[in-house]
């Protein structure tokens, strides 16, 4: 599994933050980010690299989650979820199977950024009677 991150020129901070964390705790980073670019560009450079192999996650930073958000919805068979807490970021993954999280900068500081990170990506996908959910998610047009 590799972490994809991205963050346009607001969430460049805090996601230099959060790689530097992730990868102290031993995680493949890969970091798509070109600041140069807005969070529709990030966002769509996150959702290709997640897309590359069915285990890998992604995070993307902007100022408040919402854009990056409504962007990676879009993307047939994506689901991601904008979140501001670890508990969220967490059970998005473990009932919903999010492959994407979107972080709000103006709303989340570093440490909890940290543990958003962290509970993200050590969830695991219950499948099971959220199967059902997850399939009509990826029926959605």
């Amino acid at each position: 599994m590799s972490v994809i991150l991205g963050a346009d020129a607001h969430g460049s901070k805090l996601k230099d933050i959060v790689k530097e964390y992730l990868i102290e705790l031993g995680n493949d980073v890969i970091d798509v980010s070109d600041v140069d670019k807005d969070f529709v560009d990030n966002t769509l450079a996150v959702v290709t690299e997640v897309n590359k192999a069915n285990d890998n996650l992604g995070i993307m930073f902007d100022a408040f989650g919402a854009g990056p958000f409504m962007v990676a919805t879009k993307v047939k068979g994506m689901i991601a979820a904008e979140v501001s807490d670890e508990r969220s970021a967490y059970m998005t993954r473990e009932h919903n199977n999010a492959r994407i999280i979107t972080v709000g900068v103006e709303l989340v500081g570093e440490t909890l950024a940290k543990h958003i990170a962290r509970e993200f990506i050590s969830a695991d996908y219950d499948g099971g009677r959220h199967q059902i959910r997850v399939d009509m998610l990826n029926k959605m047009d």
